[in-house]
């Protein structure tokens, strides 16, 4: 009898070792440790439809994402830049905290000194490889701008931009949203107003994450819970 006892305790234990690792396997994973957040707004609009032309498209979607790349502080060399990398999906969020200002170029409005932490880090020229479609260097950064104001308008945020864009149409944004953007090292007065400025007004952190497919960009403002 101790015999058949010993055997059926040896039995019993070596069936629960065997389904152990199972058991643990099929345990729920547990949550990522991240700080929890709400969303305040989302828009988005499609770098397919920048421009009826072709071509002219091309430049204004590329130049966009170019500015993106830059905000990002990716490693970019100007005289050889890599347009399919650029045009590559990819997703990049930027933070506000409290009383913290975005700043859409470095030309910066006096009331802003001081406040301004993050830009574009972005001068819209030739230098830092912007192109033209035939007139101006940079076309498309201000399509960028539009959407970012409409998102921060859309989640209360302070956003000021001085300068409409009503001398043309921005696809896929409204009018009263369209943001005139423009930055030269001789202008001051006129880049400070031609700037777009956001200021988080919240008691928490804010974040702008910037989302790109392949197709589409989405703008999405989470505020930290």
């Amino acid at each position: 009898m101790v015999a058949l006892a010993t055997y059926i305790f040896i039995m019993n234990n070596l069936i629960s070792l065997l389904f152990l690792p199972i058991i643990g396997f099929i345990q729920p994973a547990l949550p990522a440790n991240t700080p929890d957040t709400k969303q305040l707004a989302k828009r988005e609009f499609s770098l397919e439809k920048r421009y009826a032309d072709s071509f002219v498209n091309g430049v204004f979607k590329d130049n966009i994402l170019l500015v993106l790349r830059y905000t990002a502080q990716e490693k970019i060399d100007p005289r050889n830049i890599d347009w399919k990398k650029v045009n590559d999906p990819f997703k990049y969020s930027l933070t506000l905290k409290p009383g913290e200002v975005f700043a859409y170029h470095s030309d910066i409005a006096p009331q802003y000194l001081g406040k301004v932490v993050k830009t574009t880090n972005a001068n819209f020229n030739w230098a830092q490889g912007f192109k033209s479609s035939g007139w101006l260097v940079g076309d498309g950064v201000c399509h960028l701008a539009s959407l970012i104001y409409w998102t921060a308008k859309d989640a209360n945020l302070d956003a000021v931009s001085k300068v409409r864009h009503d001398f043309a149409e921005i696809p896929q944004v409204p009018r009263e949203f369209g943001v005139s953007i423009y930055d030269h090292p001789d202008r001051n007065a006129s880049d400070q107003a031609q700037n777009l400025y956001i200021t988080n007004n919240k008691k928490k952190d804010v974040t702008f994450v910037f989302d790109y497919d392949g197709k589409d960009l989405k703008v999405t403002v989470e505020e930290t819970i």
